[in-house]
């Protein structure tokens, strides 16, 4: 630690990086790299020097793997930001996440594509979380997700199909498993959709994990769409938050949301009742229960039409 603060004091660069504090020991203590009190009296020098030579300073720490800081939680609590960087092996993009912000908004996100000469920002994410299929197939809605006041329209695909088990399977991507049990229930309690002895897949495109309550209506529909084998009109949007009784509910940021999906050429929205916005280039329908949202989705849907792969 000691050579790293002379180095930075007489180099005095715009930005360093620290990879990692685990690693850093003082020579003064006794205690192992990566202790608490290790890692809070090097992080506590190095943000002393960093603020005194006006140092952008990059603090890289390991993750669990569950995804949380790995060691003392001191860590955390000492810098100005906690950045996180996301990505999954089998895809392209990587995701730049904020957590914690002291002079800003935290759950803002940055989305970056990995290409051969390195990370390139994407310019409209998007894009990315929605499929370019020329042919629409049943069970597929359109949300408008925020990831701190970045609105992303994102693409949720659902299947439900006859179980060949004793109990239904389960299985989601990207949405969070008991906000599926959630929805599945109202559907089958408030709307009679007969899910308990059905398999119900759910998935967002690209991979992004959709955590807030805004997603809710689209799988519902989504779910409803796929159990009638019903394409869902590409150019809607869903957004709103379903109660346990059935309710749609107001969200955050509805004019946001609103016009990320105008801009990206949407029609139709449907929101919450009493969260209607004029003039931001859509049609805005207000509903004020799942059952009414399903029935106006689907109401000028098309069947779908499986192809016969039967043999003369």
């Amino acid at each position: 630690m000691e050579t790293i603060l002379e180095e930075l004091e007489s180099l005095r660069p715009q930005v360093a990086v620290i990879d990692s504090i685990q690693a850093l020991f003082y020579s003064a203590l006794t205690s192992a790299p990566g202790s608490v009190a290790q890692v809070r009296e090097c992080t506590s020098a190095l943000m002393q020097l960093a603020k005194k030579e006006n140092i952008s300073l990059f603090i890289v720490g390991h993750v669990t793997k569950d995804g949380a800081i790995a060691g003392p939680k001191v860590l955390e609590h000492l810098v100005d930001t906690v950045l996180y960087f996301e990505g999954d092996r089998f895809a392209s993009h990587r995701l730049l996440r904020s957590v914690k912000n002291r002079f800003g908004a935290t759950h803002e996100l940055g989305v970056f594509e990995m290409v051969d000469k390195g990370l390139a920002e994407v310019l409209n994410p998007s894009e990315l979380f929605m499929s370019n299929q020329e042919e629409n197939v049943p069970g597929v809605a359109t949300i408008v997700a925020c990831e701190g006041t970045r609105p992303l329209v994102v693409e949720l695909q659902s299947l439900v199909s006859p179980t060949s088990y004793s109990s239904p399977r389960r299985s989601t991507t990207g949405i969070e498993y008991n906000r599926l049990l959630q929805i599945l229930a109202v559907l089958e309690k408030r709307v009679g959709i007969p899910l308990s002895k059905l398999d119900a897949y759910v998935a967002s495109s690209g991979g992004l994990n959709v955590g807030e309550p805004a997603a809710d209506l689209g799988i519902a529909v989504a779910v409803a769409a796929s159990f009638r084998d019903r394409i869902i009109d590409p150019e809607l949007v869903l957004i709103g938050e379903v109660g346990l009784g059935g309710q749609i509910r107001p969200v955050s940021q509805m004019e946001l949301r609103l016009k990320e999906a105008a801009k990206l050429g949407f029609k139709r929205a449907l929101v919450p009742k009493g969260q209607k916005r004029s003039g931001m280039g859509l049609e805005v329908i207000e509903v004020g229960r799942v059952v009414d949202a399903i029935a106006t989705a689907l109401a000028n849907s098309t069947q779908h039409e499986p192809e016969d792969l039967s043999e003369d």
